[in-house]
């Protein structure tokens, strides 16, 4: 692993009927990501093959910064409460960083 930023993206699916209720949750958290420590910025995604399936991508400074910090807050327990119910199952997670120099 490098110093260079990481982003965590989560696939999401939502409960059918849901997902206007889960965008707006969403975009209620919004405020919540773009104050933590570490976040440089978030964006959701929805499939265009399977409506109910998203994918937030959030950019963190670092892997703690999302791990530790935005994990152990207050804010990702709102983060939760605001989305948690529409969840069809839990969130899966990955972490991702760029390779090489520059984009390819």
């Amino acid at each position: 692993m490098t110093d260079q930023p990481v982003w965590e993206i989560a696939e999401i699916d939502v409960l059918p009927g849901t997902e206007e209720k889960f965008e707006a949750g969403v975009a209620e958290a919004q405020p919540l990501f773009l104050g933590a420590a570490g976040c440089h910025g978030v964006q959701l995604c929805r499939s265009v093959e399977y409506p109910t399936r998203y994918r937030l991508i959030v950019e963190w400074q670092t892997l703690e910064h999302h791990t530790v910090t935005f994990r152990g807050s207050v804010d990702f327990a709102r983060w939760r409460e605001l989305v948690g119910p529409y969840f069809a199952s839990p969130p899966r997670v990955e972490h991702i960083y760029r390779v090489g120099d520059r984009p390819v």
